[in-house]
């Protein structure tokens, strides 16, 4: 009677891990925030849910908060902590957040065809010629301290955090593909922010920032 116990234990443990990496490989997986270059919408150590059902089923679309892995030389001063192989075993699995120590979040600005520039008479980031009020932006930072104009080529896009003053975002990385994030290298969409509980929130898109952006 033990064994059997035990081994109907076994089985509900074995189903259990099997549809949790189920569920992180094809339809959500959770991250942990590292930085504070996504504050105030999201502060270093909460955590957010993402849906890998975007980009897939469902299209990117300017505004939308994503994680990406690390194009090649973001985070090439990064100092996180490397995970112990207990946490990388759970993770795995998606049983914990990923430490997010090759990955990134930022917030998407420019789809394939736009044009993204900084500035316009009012100091703000246009797209496709359009100055685009950005509610999500940390107060008293300015929409960019540096001055660009880039088009996004096919099968790429441009991200800028919330924090603009602490945010080593495509801005500042020209020299690696001008700062353009392949979509291939697009993990998912962040849609919830999930711990601290007295920090739970939907990650809504701003869509009325985008309203007025012409298609490219």
């Amino acid at each position: 009677m033990l064994f059997g116990l035990i081994r109907e234990l076994a089985l509900v443990l074995v189903i259990a891990l099997g549809l949790s990496l189920l569920i992180k490989t094809f339809l959500v997986q959770a991250f942990f925030i590292p930085s504070p270059s996504m504050e105030n919408t999201l502060l270093t150590g909460d955590r957010v849910l993402v849906s890998k059902l975007t980009p897939g089923p469902f299209d990117l679309k300017r505004g939308d908060v994503v994680v990406f892995k690390d194009p090649g030389g973001w985070l090439s001063d990064s100092t996180t902590e490397p995970a112990g192989d207990v946490h990388k075993i759970l993770s795995f699995v998606g049983l914990v957040p990923s430490n997010s120590d090759d990955h990134l979040i930022k917030r998407v600005i420019g789809l394939p065809g736009d044009v993204v520039a900084c500035c316009d008479d009012q100091g703000r980031v246009t797209v496709n010629g359009v100055g685009i009020d950005e509610p999500y932006l940390y107060p008293g930072d300015e929409p960019s301290e540096k001055t660009f104009s880039v088009t996004v080529p096919a099968g790429h896009v441009w991200v800028l955090g919330d924090h603009r003053s602490v945010s080593q975002d495509s801005r500042y990385h020209p020299d690696i593909n001008n700062g353009m994030v392949p979509v291939d290298d697009i993990v998912g969409r962040a849609f919830v922010n999930v711990w601290p509980l007295n920090r739970f929130t939907l990650l809504r898109n701003p869509s009325s920032t985008f309203a007025n952006v012409p298609a490219p």
